[in-house]
């Protein structure tokens, strides 16, 4: 499909406390972010942490940053909102737009505010939610106060689906706006089908191969999955076959968990991963803390039965006929969804079917199109406010906890 919006003359600056080479839904969204202002005449410039891996692009300014130590995965930066600014001023930046809530992300809101350059957020990852995992109290501690403090503090707030907008519209945020996800339907597509890779993942003399794509990580729900297939595996084990892709700080947790004849084949990437999607039977997908969860447009254009924790976000991107739901955290549950399918080829079959039917109409250029034309907005409702920046604004540095602390109790 052919892009209808035109960016030209848009100079989007994108902060982010994560991105490539790191994997995960948030850098991959961005990554494409990047790929399809580009297409449509615009410029990116992307502002994130220093990666032991990351190549040199005259595109990406990189700060200095630290191992996250619950995540290792993860890094964190303090640059100074100062110094942002001005690069923001060279670059000649016509937005800003940041994509996480601290860190970098933070940055970018204040360096933003100096340079007088409209400022746009989006939200991908409830902290609030994902502080109970990783022990980080003082990431949860600040709460709907600090996040509602921080996306008010723009133009927009893009979310990626309904029922997470009107989760924030709830708690006072303002000024949102749908920001979905699409799917590449050539790159994710039942033809990548391999009878070899279903033989290599235990699934011969017709078992039924459950995958499981994504993060090996704590809040993802693992441990709900794995606990469903030591169920399985115990109650029927010729019938089923067991597959995880990814990798992640609690890869050896589910290593330990997992039953025995689970194939873990690290973290995959092109043509390896569409075939292992489309290799599968059924795709797992446990997480009750996912804001969007990428990987379920992916299973679903892979021709997937899907089943997943019930939750408003993930029961929005199936639809009404994308798959199977069961209670978030219910291990049994999950079981006896899996056993029910094993047992019903047919039922199996029509789960798919719509699953596909329903993801046809998921284009990542219609997503852009959208996006950039909110982009076109805010910038044009607010002026020439690049020239406005006030000469204390453009003393500003990286604000120091107290006083984004302060800043929040008061609403400024």
């Amino acid at each position: 499909m052919t892009p209808t919006i035109s960016a030209a003359g848009l100079r989007l600056a994108v902060f982010t406390d994560t991105a490539m080479p790191q994997l995960n839904g948030v850098s991959y969204t961005l990554a494409r972010l990047a790929d399809a202002v580009r297409e449509r005449g615009g410029a990116v410039r992307l502002y994130t942490t220093t990666d032991p891996a990351a190549l040199p692009d005259d595109d990406v300014v990189r700060f200095r940053s630290w191992p996250f130590p619950a995540y290792p995965g993860l890094r964190f930066a303090l640059p100074h909102a100062a110094a942002a600014a001005r690069d923001l001023r060279a670059w000649g930046a016509t937005l800003v737009h940041s994509a996480t809530h601290f860190g970098i992300g933070l940055t970018g809101r204040a360096a933003a505010r100096a340079a007088g350059i409209p400022f746009v957020s989006s939200y991908h990852t409830g902290i609030s939610t994902y502080g109970k995992y990783y022990r980080a109290d003082l990431l949860a501690r600040p709460g709907w106060s600090y996040l509602r403090w921080f996306h008010n503090g723009g133009a927009r707030t893009f979310c990626p689906t309904r029922a997470i907008e009107r989760e924030l519209t709830a708690h006072g945020f303002r000024g949102t706006a749908i920001w979905g996800r699409g799917v590449d339907a050539t790159r994710f597509h039942p033809r990548w089908r391999s009878d070899v890779l279903r033989r290599r993942l235990g699934a011969s003399d017709g078992k039924l191969l459950v995958i499981y794509v994504g993060r090996l990580a704590t809040e993802k729900g693992l441990d709900v999955a794995l606990a469903a297939m030591r169920r399985l595996h115990a109650a029927a084990p010729r019938r089923f076959a067991f597959a995880l892709a990814g990798d992640g700080p609690a890869a050896r947790r589910c290593r330990e968990l997992a039953p025995p004849g689970t194939t873990f084949v690290g973290q995959i990437t092109g043509d390896e991963l569409s075939a292992f999607y489309a290799s599968g039977d059924v795709f797992v997908f446990p997480s009750v803390s996912d804001t969007f969860g990428n990987v379920l447009l992916e299973a679903m254009a892979s021709g997937l039965c899907l089943v997943a924790a019930d939750t408003a976000p993930t029961r929005e991107v199936l639809g009404p006929r994308g798959g199977l739901l069961f209670p978030g955290g219910d291990d049994a549950a999950l079981a006896d969804r899996l056993l029910a399918l094993a047992g019903d080829e047919a039922r199996r079959a029509r789960i798919a079917a719509g699953a596909l039917a329903s993801v046809r109409e998921r284009s990542w250029t219609r997503v852009f199109d959208t996006l950039v034309s909110h982009y076109l907005g805010v910038i044009g409702a607010s002026g020439a406010g690049a020239r406005h920046a006030t000469p204390a604004a453009a003393q500003a540095t990286w604000p120091s906890p107290r006083r984004v602390a302060r800043a929040a109790r008061s609403g400024r």
